[in-house]
């Protein structure tokens, strides 16, 4: 077993912690708004961000941070509540695809700037500039190598 420095278990915690403080009070935010939770907005930015606002269902699994049983649950309510709609695909005719709607994209507006300001308060503010270099540094060298690794076929 690979042994963890004080260092590295420290780091860790603080991340784990920070992370969920920071979720924790954004989605009061939404909340206290009656926006749509974080989840919600998850899956309504990844198809935003998508050519013509859509995904098959495969490629939003790889897009959001879901169980892909959270995610089949979570896409049916957003159907349910007109944000998404499914797509049959004219390629393939077993694929499917999920695509915002234009009452989606109208809830993805209203819950940004809540969810930009619960960054900026929660996150952002209490670092420097320097701070928010080195993290997202930090970060994109952990997510690089992560990717990397499942190209590779290497990791656990």
């Amino acid at each position: 077993m690979d042994k963890v420095t004080d260092q590295e278990l420290t780091a860790w915690r603080y991340f784990i912690k920070a992370h969920s403080k920071i979720i924790e009070n954004i989605e009061h935010d939404l909340s206290q708004h009656k926006r749509v939770p974080l989840t919600t907005y998850d899956v309504l930015i990844a198809l935003y961000e998508a050519p013509d606002r859509k995904l098959r269902f495969g490629e939003l699994n790889g897009k959001v941070v879901l169980s892909k049983s959270g995610l089949t649950r979570l896409v049916d309510r957003l159907e349910r509540e007109g944000l998404i709609r499914r797509e049959r695909s004219e390629e393939d005719r077993r694929g499917a695809y999920a695509a915002l709607t234009e009452l989606g994209e109208q809830e993805l507006r209203k819950a940004w700037p809540i969810y930009a300001r619960g960054i900026k308060r929660y996150f952002a503010t209490p670092l420097g500039e320097s701070d928010l270099q080195a993290i997202g540094k930090a970060f994109e060298t952990i997510y690089q190598r992560l990717l990397l690794e499942d190209q590779e076929g290497t990791s656990v």
